[in-house]
C-alpha cells in the first residue's frame, strides 16, 4: 500500500495537494499545525475540508510565537497590506515565519518514521512566492538529505522523499491542476489577516486574486462568502 504524509494548512497550494495526493496514494495523512499563527481561520476550515474527504487529520500544537519574528505570528508587527500587486516589494516579508517549513518537515519526518510512511507531500512553490526561501529546490532537497541522515533510513535502502509537485508551477497553474482534480476551494484560506472574509489588501490575498483573474473564473471562497450572506 503506497502512503503518504500531506502538509496541509488549509491554504490553496496545500489543499491542491491534498487532490493530488488522494489520486496519487492509496493511503493518505494529513498533518495541520496550529503553530499560533494568526490566521486561526485556516485551522478550523482545514479540519473542515479534511473531514470532508475523509482524510485522516493530526493538528500539532507547536508555538512559534515563543520565537517571534513574524507578523503572522506576533500580532505586534502589523501585517503589511497593498492596493496592488506591484507595491510588494521584494526582499523577505515580515510574513515570513522563521524556518516555518523546516520545522514542518522535521516534525513531518517524524511522524513518518513512527508510521513507517516514506513519501512526505507540499505544496510549495516558488514561482509567484520568490521572497520566501523555504519553498525553495534547493531547501527541499537539503531538507531531504537531512531528513535521511537524521533518521533510521539512515540505516535502510528506503529513503524519505520530499514529494513537492507543485515546485515550479504558478499559482494559476496549481489552481488549475486542482480543478482538473475535482478540488473544493469555497473552505481554503489564503489571507494573513485572520477573518474568514479576505481583507484583499494582505499580499497572499492580491496573489490569489490574480490567480483566479488568470484562470478565469471567480473565487470559490467568494462566492460560498456571498451565498451565506457574510459579504
Amino acid at each position: 500500500m503506497k502512503k503518504s504524509i500531506v502538509l496541509f494548512s488549509g491554504g490553496i497550494d496545500s489543499t491542491t495537494a491534498l487532490y493530488w495526493a488522494l489520486d496519487c496514494y492509496d493511503k493518505i495523512f494529513a498533518l495541520t499545525f496550529d503553530y499560533g499563527q494568526r490566521n486561526k481561520i485556516e485551522l478550523e476550515m482545514a479540519r473542515k475540508m479534511a473531514q470532508k474527504l475523509n482524510v485522516p487529520q493530526k493538528i500539532l500544537r507547536v508555538d512559534l510565537q515563543q520565537i517571534g519574528g513574524s507578523s503572522l505570528t506576533d500580532t505586534k508587527l502589523s501585517l503589511p497590506q497593498y492596493e496592488r500587486m506591484e507595491e510588494i516589494k521584494e526582499g523577505l516579508s515580515s510574513t515570513y515565519v522563521p524556518f516555518r517549513n523546516g520545522i514542518f518537515l522535521a516534525l513531518a519526518a517524524a511522524r513518518a518514521e513512527v508510521d513507517g510512511i516514506n513519501e512526505i507531500v507540499c505544496g510549495f512553490n516558488v514561482i509567484d512566492s520568490p521572497n520566501y526561501p523555504d519553498t525553495r529546490n534547493k531547501f527541499v532537497q537539503a531538507m531531504q538529505e537531512a531528513i535521511n541522515q537524521g533518521t533510521k533510513a539512515s540505516l535502510s535502502p528506503k529513503k524519505i522523499q520530499i514529494i513537492a509537485p507543485f515546485l515550479n508551477m504558478k499559482k494559476s497553474d496549481i489552481i488549475k491542476k486542482g480543478l482538473s482534480l475535482g478540488a473544493d476551494y469555497s473552505f481554503a484560506i489564503s489571507c494573513y489577516s485572520g477573518e474568514e472574509i479576505p481583507c484583499q489588501k494582505c499580499s497572499s490575498c492580491l496573489l490569489r486574486q490574480k490567480a483566479w483573474k488568470e484562470v478565469g473564473l471567480q473565487d470559490p471562497l467568494i462566492l460560498r462568502l456571498e451565498e451565506e450572506g457574510k459579504i
